[in-house]
């Protein structure tokens, strides 16, 4: 069986680039949390993380990408049940459910429905490659999206409810929606966003928001210069942080606001503003370079695909990480409001970094069944 794998086809280069934003980011969370003895553990647990992810990806590598298109239904229950389940035992954090315990370990299904949306609509897409593109078509993928993204919703987590959306979008997309969908949803997009903010402004709750949802919203709309708390002052810091790294940084385990802990949340949602601390401008742009080239060998991976599930999976895994790196990054450079999505392969994150390794092994089974030409 396993000299009928095309080991051969296996894209090394992709699995260079995972594991060396791995491994930078798994040092700088070290720099992060030092002197912290509560969060010291969480280096050994990443690195844990990292290495089942490594054995994850040729796992599912050896895998055809077929298999999980047979077993869909049993994935969307399975999913279904699992984000259903938050509700009776999970770890609330911020006024929503995010989390199992498991012993000392922390399990986030949301993390995994993303990959399992992607597949979800990998299989749509194939079965229906030779249907019009019409509206019908489209509330197909919506559906299946859906189905798991409503009990996201109802946690309530909308950032991610938003990258399954941002997923879908990509998707149809990639597989051909008219030009006239585009712009109609563009339209209902922009007035549902505009609506957001201005009753986020208002102070009017909004259904599926929490309170500190809509206050990140105003802080990034109507900042409080003299916040010595929460996301305004987060981000204040942040841009600190950044700022005093200059090109190269003041070098690592010494940036002050990191190892002086003026910078909240530094191994997760603002880790990059640490690393340009402590690496300045040239270590921002490594992580981004990096970021970038895990990104592109998903998309060449997308392009060599022997059929449209190949190509759906791969694109979907490129589209999650780059709109989860844009987003990280975006909120450190207080560019959007701040949203809680970590930097792929960087932040810390065992369930995050153990999906992603599963997205990357899925990537790495349609690269090696790419379709052979005819000569």
């Amino acid at each position: 069986m396993l000299r009928d794998i095309p080991w051969r086809y296996f894209d090394f280069w992709l699995l260079g680039t995972v594991v060396l934003a791995t491994a930078f980011g798994t040092t700088m969370i070290r720099s992060a949390v030092a002197g912290n003895e509560e969060l010291l553990p969480l280096i050994n647990r990443q690195i844990y993380f990292a290495l089942a992810g490594l054995v994850l990806i040729f796992i599912v590598a050896a895998i055809d990408y077929q298999f999980w298109m047979a077993i869909y239904k049993p994935i969307f229950f399975v999913m279904s049940i699992l984000l259903f389940a938050l509700f009776l035992s999970a770890q609330a954090v911020f006024g929503a459910a995010r989390w199992f315990q498991v012993g000392v370990l922390f399990v986030q299904p949301t993390e995994f429905a993303k990959i399992a949306s992607i597949l979800l609509l990998a299989r749509y897409f194939d079965k229906t490659e030779n249907r019009p593109r019409d509206l019908r078509w489209i509330l197909g993928a919506f559906l299946w999206v859906m189905g798991l993204a409503i009990w996201i919703l109802l946690q309530p987590n909308l950032s991610n409810v938003v990258v399954l959306m941002v997923i879908l979008a990509s998707l149809l997309w990639f597989n051909g929606i008219q030009l006239k969908h585009i712009l109609i949803f563009g339209i209902v997009g922009f007035l549902l966003v505009a609506g957001i903010v201005a009753l986020s402004v208002a102070g009017v709750d909004i259904p599926f928001m929490q309170d500190y949802q809509q206050q990140r919203i105003v802080n990034f709309i109507l900042p409080d210069p003299n916040a010595t708390f929460g996301a305004t002052y987060n981000v204040q810091q942040a841009l600190i942080a950044i700022g005093s790294g200059g090109l190269f940084g003041q070098g690592y385990g010494h940036g002050t606001q990191t190892q002086l802990r003026f910078l909240k949340v530094r191994h997760t949602d603002f880790i990059f503003s640490a690393i340009s601390e402590e690496f300045g401008l040239v270590g921002a742009l490594f992580v981004i370079v990096v970021i970038v080239l895990v990104i592109w060998r998903c998309l060449r991976a997308a392009q060599k695909a022997r059929d449209v599930a190949g190509m759906t999976i791969a694109y979907g895994v490129a589209t999650l990480i780059f709109f989860q790196g844009m987003v990280n990054i975006g909120v450190n450079l207080n560019i959007v409001p701040v949203s809680g999505l970590p930097l792929p392969f960087v932040s810390y994150g065992g369930s995050g970094l153990t999906s992603l390794m599963l997205g990357i092994g899925l990537v790495e089974s349609v690269a090696m069944r790419h379709k052979q030409l005819d000569f």
